[in-house]
């Protein structure tokens, strides 16, 4: 048998059969795998997706930290912004900015109905805790947390509102880059969309907040030691001119007035400067109580906010925008899409110019207030000059330290106006510069369930699922079951088929010596005649029946196979080769008490031994 099994080529038509063969697994794997995933998406909660962009920069150019400036290609740098924007300092503020309180009610829902997916999951924690209890791995697990928290002395706390709601924020918050960018998008999911929106903006917030602080504080640490050093420079300083004027007394080799011979020039370079300062704040001050006075509409007709690039600029796009209205109306109605787009344009520009002639007006109200500060800064050096004057008579070692210690008082004056003349003191000595460029809004859909998704995937997934379910189950499968099971598994042809029979009054002998003209009796007619016909020159004399375990039905093929022969007038010899459950005798209704084993063991079997 062995020998004539051979490999068989694969053809596309055995894969066909396999799918015919197993169409019930595919289609019951297919409806229960879609009818899940259809329930599992339409009882879930909705969850919402809110993000807000922000760009992150890194400053290169600090001052005050040169020594720690980064560098332009750090590869660390954003994985540590993510790290900062998911740190426990950025969650609280957010908490707190929130309020625990109100919050923690709209995120946890203790009132509301658990889902159907939340007690399914409920249900199974339930199960494991039973088997956890059933195994004893609960009890073993409690008693080492007990030495665990014997030895350590450390008693379990449970979590307030507040730090719950921290925990959610911290696990909800995620920081991903938009490629080829330095933007990075803060997403946080919940099943409120405001409170999505209002927890991604809040995080946003706390986050620059955050950055501030800590370059706040890296700065009060460095501007801290340079005043120190500059205190005891300043005493050095001190300590010199005295012992330089005690040198110069003595020796007599100055006088007050060939010292006093420098102050004129220092009280005109102040002078000057007051009275720039002094015409730079008048001629801003009249601006500004122009700008103040007038009212939005009119601001155009101001220079100060006519020359602004900005506002010129948007001028130019809403004339544009009026001119392609103007050509639109020519051939289209008030109501047609092009014609609705161009006007919503121009709305649009409008807002924006808006919008910018506010910042117009903010920016010189910014420029007049610090030319108020620079002019009174100065008015207070000249008067200081002045009084140094008056008093460098009486008082000339004094007015040496004083000297000093107002041109080192006005060096670090000036360096800290040109600093907020250029961006500000704060943003200047920032090692990061964060701008939020937009900011969350509430979604209208929910981000999940994706419900035209997961119908998709529980389709193919179910689909795939079944057929790759029946290609699995066919591999294992190793029963015979058709006629083309054994043409496949055994190369031999299969001669005959016998009709299932099912009636539990007779059995299939019965029935095949009672009816010889019934179905199952032509099925054993037509095995007869393929028998026969396999070898016409020689058609075979002995035929084996058997099977590979009991209870096939060996005996009764055999029994109405000798019958079906026997009707053509031929003598048939059916020979009971079982010798532990023997069936025959039964069948023909013969007393079995010598038979093939008594001829075996070399009895005498003449008369009526049953064979």
């Amino acid at each position: 048998m062995t020998e004539n099994i051979q490999e068989k080529e694969i053809h596309l038509k055995d894969y066909l059969r396999v799918l015919k063969k197993r169409r019930g697994t595919i289609i019951t794997f297919f409806i229960l795998t879609f009818v899940t995933v259809v329930i599992a998406t339409y009882t879930a909660t909705p969850m919402f997706r809110s993000g807000t962009k922000v760009m992150i920069e890194k400053n290169t150019s600090s001052d005050l930290n040169s020594a720690y400036r980064y560098t332009p290609y750090d590869p660390e740098f954003l994985e540590t912004q993510y790290q900062l924007i998911k740190s426990a300092a950025v969650v609280e503020k957010v908490a707190n900015n929130l309020g625990p309180e109100k919050f923690y009610d709209l995120i946890f829902k203790p009132d509301e109905k658990p889902s159907v997916i939340a007690i399914a999951k409920a249900w199974v924690n339930d199960l494991v805790v039973d088997i956890k209890d059933v195994l004893g791995i609960d009890r073993l697990l409690s008693s080492e947390d007990e030495e665990v928290s014997g030895e350590s002395g450390i008693e379990t706390v449970p979590l307030t509102k507040a730090e719950q709601l921290e925990e959610v924020i911290k696990n909800g918050i995620t920081a991903e880059p938009v490629s080829n960018s330095r933007v990075v998008q803060i997403s946080f999911m919940a099943d409120n969309p405001a409170v999505a929106a209002k927890i991604v903006n809040s995080v946003a917030q706390a986050y620059i907040e955050e950055l501030v602080e800590m370059q706040m504080e890296a700065s009060g640490y460095s501007i801290g030691w340079m005043k120190k050093k500059a205190d005891l420079q300043r005493k050095s300083l001190e300590e010199s001119e005295r012992i330089l004027h005690a040198y110069k007394k003595e020796h007599d080799i100055i006088t007050i007035e060939d010292r006093l011979t420098v102050l004129p020039e220092r009280l005109s370079d102040l002078s000057r400067k007051m009275t720039q300062a002094e015409t730079e704040r008048k001629e801003l001050e009249s601006v500004y109580s122009q700008v103040k006075n007038i009212s939005r509409d009119n601001l155009e007709t101001i220079p100060a906010i006519v020359e602004n690039t900005s506002v010129d600029s948007i001028n130019r796009a809403i004339l544009a925008a009026e001119q392609k209205i103007s050509e639109l109306s020519k051939q289209y109605g008030s109501k047609h899409p092009r014609m609705m787009t161009a006007k919503n344009e121009l709305a649009d520009l409008k807002k924006k110019k808006y919008t910018e002639l506010n910042k117009a007006v903010q920016t010189i109200k910014n420029k007049y207030q610090l030319a108020i500060s620079n002019e009174k800064s100065f008015k207070e050096l000249l008067d200081q000059s002045k009084f140094q004057t008056s008093q460098l008579g009486e008082k000339s070692i004094q007015l040496e330290i004083l000297k000093r210690k107002v041109e080192t008082n006005r060096f670090l004056y000036d360096a800290l106006i040109k600093k907020i003349k250029e961006e500000g003191i704060t943003e200047q000595s920032q090692s990061v510069n964060v701008w939020v460029i937009e900011k969350a809004r509430v979604p209208e859909f929910p981000a999940t369930p994706n419900k035209k998704r997961n119908i998709l995937l529980g389709l193919i997934l179910g689909l795939f699922g079944g057929i790759g379910l029946a290609f699995f189950l066919e591999y294992l499968d190793t029963t015979i079951k058709t006629p083309e099971d054994i043409e496949e598994k055994f190369n031999i042809p299969v001669i005959a088929t016998v009709d299932l029979f099912k009636n539990k009054d007779k059995t299939i002998v019965e029935h095949v010596f009672d009816d010889p003209s019934s179905m199952v009796s032509e099925n054993f007619k037509s095995m007869r005649t393929s028998i026969l016909l396999s070898s016409p020159d020689h058609p075979p004399k002995t035929i084996l029946v058997t099977s590979m375990t009991s209870g096939e039905g060996k005996s009764s093929v055999c029994a109405c196979l000798a019958s079906a022969i026997a009707q053509t007038g031929k003598k048939v010899l059916v020979i009971d080769g079982d010798m532990r459950r023997p069936t025959q005798h039964k069948i023909f209704g013969l007393d079995n008490s010598a038979g093939l084993s008594s001829l075996l063991a070399g009895m005498d079997v003449s008369g009526d031994a049953l064979i």
